[in-house]
């Protein structure tokens, strides 16, 4: 509005040599019809049904449990309605054009992941500028050309098809990749010849996997199938059918759990996790030995802690939480494996262990201290070597190499940093630039902070705030504040053309790393979870509430996005403390927690949430659960839904009803949207022209409702 009224009175300068009373009484007058013009009109109608059910003693009220049946005529209707409805104000919005062009400057680029390296052979998948989706490609040498192996844009119209890398063969002469449609987590599993650049025809069809590891020998490779009983692993021989292959592992185990299996760099031994839930708090693993043939054995079994694996010379590397909160890491010979010989290399600091990775006969060991990247290198037996240094305050992610080879890549980013992938010679401890990607941005404008705050209970909380050097602390600037907490994750800086865009624009990026992540160790994630979920939203609120007290802006000029379980985040807080907030983006977002566990694959959640089947759970996800506590007559936030038919995960039921709920129960002036995709979901591959069209609408909604 207040651009527009800009825009009058300049247009209206010619005339000065009206009377100024004359000017007035026009700009108001054409003020008065651009408001009556902006006035919202009306969001459609839902039909109300109030199904009641008593669970646990309390009355459940679920006024849209019929928005639950996707495919019902009725909800495909309601669906149109509300995305014809969103559009009529979003896509006229004054800003919209700016952004898109920004956007597409900033996202528009040729990018390039780190590469798998088999025999001399980089596999690797780029997407250049102009392209929708990323290509599988081989180079021959590290010097060599860059060649197509798999190109998805022929294989659908609208280039909603996506392709994966998911496992190359010892000698890199066969390669597995996955073929994914629109954002769905399921996908077809296809066998390639890379020496004559064909596919093969062993083909799994369409399903939910976990894992492909392809033997040394080419002779067939192992699976994780995860079927409505859980996850089963299978073999299957080369040149086979399918529908003959051999279920090894999994049988008991339910829809709960998380398997996958790995065969060991020399084709040893087979290696195999199962996961007690998403974040589970308990791993077992279990190894075969595939050149004795010997039946396959627990090593870790009845241990409630978290254990990862990885088989180098007839050891097993095994980083876990057990008798170490913020991780170390043991050896385990397989000649002997018995508890009581398990030796510990690396043992537990101050720092958190985010991750380890074998190469060139070493270990790399990915720590995070005060949510800051550094990476330690070792030799097998835990002797200290050497750290790898960086250029300024980022993340440091993905260590590939091979325990054979001398060399290891490695990703580096920051919020103003673009992706940049590092070779590492193992043996020298040298590194240089592998790749880059080259964004049009001034990284010298932005100012990146770590601060600190007392969250509700006085637990001190980090934050991350990226803003534009010598800014103003008035209190007035448009702020984005996001945030996920759970599962065990850790929000560190990435490079982002969100928080690029929104800070050259005059704004605020904040990023705290609430309770339920993996920033300081198991401790803060269980701190998290199940009845301490509440710990989380009370980090979040109170990382808005610093940011207003510090002068860095005002709830009239504070915004929170979050997806997935951030979805859930932003949905408590806005629920929780509407007056705090002016617009809300929930992405994916799980909101009805009384039902979420009995759709798609919310079982795996279920240790991290718990479950309203049990009385006692079903207490404290009653007590937080978005959807049961919007309160009619509430001046609610702006807010805007998004998610769609494709998201395989997070039942896309949860946004249309709470959608629904919010636009009858609110009593601001404030729009609540819904933006419904027939065609994405939770694991992206969304063509980049339909990534930017969505950035646009999210960033152009923010725009506009904090009069940026």
């Amino acid at each position: 509005m207040s651009k527009q009224f800009r825009n009058m009175v300049q247009w209206l300068m010619p005339f000065r040599k009206w009377s100024w009373l004359i000017i007035l009484i026009m700009v108001f007058c054409i003020s008065l019809v651009w408001s009556w013009a902006q006035q919202l009109k009306p969001p459609p109608i839902t039909r109300v049904d109030n199904v009641k059910e008593m669970i646990h003693g309390v009355e459940i009220v679920d006024p849209y449990r019929w928005l639950e049946d996707q495919e019902s005529p009725e909800t495909r209707a309601w669906i149109d309605a509300q995305n014809e409805y969103s559009h009529s104000l979003i896509d006229s919005l004054p800003t919209r054009q700016r952004i898109s062009q920004r956007l597409t400057e900033l996202m528009k680029v040729d990018k390039i992941s780190i590469p798998r390296v088999r025999n001399g052979r980089y596999f690797l998948r780029k997407r250049a500028a102009n392209q929708e989706q990323w290509i599988i490609y081989v180079r021959e040498g590290l010097e060599g050309k860059d060649e197509v192996l798999i190109d998805p844009h022929p294989m659908s119209p609208d280039h909603t098809i996506s392709v994966s890398l998911l496992d190359v063969s010892k000698d890199g002469t066969t390669m597995a990749y996955g073929i994914r449609q629109g954002g769905e987590d399921e996908i077809a599993v296809n066998l390639f010849d890379v020496d004559r650049r064909l596919d093969l025809p062993d083909r799994l069809p369409k399903a939910r996997y976990f894992g492909v590891s392809i033997k040394p020998d080419n002779s067939g490779f192992y699976y994780t199938r995860h079927g409505t009983n859980g996850g089963r692993i299978y073999y299957h021989a080369m040149g086979t059918n399918p529908a003959s292959d051999v279920e090894i592992f999994g049988k008991g185990y339910g829809p709960d759990k998380i398997l996958f299996a790995s065969v060991s760099e020399d084709g040893h031994y087979l290696i195999i996790h199962v996961l007690h839930g998403s974040a589970a708090q308990k791993t077992e693993i279990y190894y075969q030995d595939l050149v004795n043939k010997t039946p396959v054995v627990p090593i870790i079994k009845d241990i409630d802690a978290t254990f990862f694996g990885e088989i180098a010379d007839d050891k097993l590397f095994v980083q876990t939480n057990w008798k170490a909160p913020n991780g170390r890491i043991l050896i385990v010979n397989l000649d002997n494996p018995a508890r009581e010989n398990w030796q510990e290399i690396i043992p537990e600091s101050n720092a958190v262990i985010r991750g380890f990775s074998l190469a060139g006969g070493r270990l790399f060991v990915n720590y995070l201290e005060k949510v800051v990247s550094q990476v330690k290198v070792f030799e097998p037996n835990g002797e200290y070597v050497r750290s790898i240094s960086f250029p300024t305050l980022g993340t440091v992610s993905s260590i590939s190499g091979r325990w054979e080879s001398n060399e290891a890549f490695f990703v580096y980013t920051s919020f103003h940093i673009p992706t940049t992938i590092y070779r590492y010679d193992v043996a020298k401890g040298t590194q240089q630039i592998w790749a880059q990607v080259d964004v049009p941005v001034n990284t010298d404008m932005f100012e990146v902070r770590q601060v600190w705050y007392n969250s509700k209970d006085g637990t001190k909380v980090p934050m991350f705030i990226v803003h534009a050097k010598g800014i103003k602390l008035d209190g007035s600037n448009p702020t984005l504040l996001t945030g996920y907490g759970g599962f065990n994750i850790s929000r560190t800086p990435y490079f982002s053309a969100t928080a690029v865009l929104w800070v050259e624009n005059g704004g605020v990026f904040a990023m705290p790393n609430l309770r339920g992540g993996g920033e300081f160790g198991e401790d803060w994630h269980k701190a998290g979870m199940l009845e301490k979920k509440q710990n989380v939203f009370d980090d979040f609120i109170a990382a808005a509430e610093w940011l207003i007290d510090n002068n860095y802006t005002n709830p009239s000029k504070l915004a929170i996005s979050g997806g997935s379980n951030g979805g859930l985040l932003v949905g408590a807080a806005l629920t929780q403390r509407p007056e705090l907030f002016q617009a809300v983006v929930c992405r994916y977002p799980l909101l009805d927690m009384i039902r979420y566990h009995k759709f798609l694959v919310a079982r795996f959640w279920v240790s991290e949430y718990g479950s309203a089947d049990d009385p006692e759970q079903f207490k404290y996800l009653y007590a937080y659960s978005p959807y049961h506590h919007v309160k009619k007559g509430t001046k609610y936030p702006a807010v805007l839904f998004i998610t769609g038919d494709a998201d395989t995960r997070v039942a896309p039921l949860h946004a249309r009803k709470m959608t629904a709920l919010l636009q009858s129960a609110t009593a601001s002036d404030r729009p609540v949207l819904l933006l419904y995709d027939t065609k994405s979901g939770h694991s992206g591959g969304q063509p980049l022209s339909k990534q930017i069209e969505d950035t646009t609408d999210q960033m152009s909604f923010l725009f506009w409702q904090l009069g940026m």
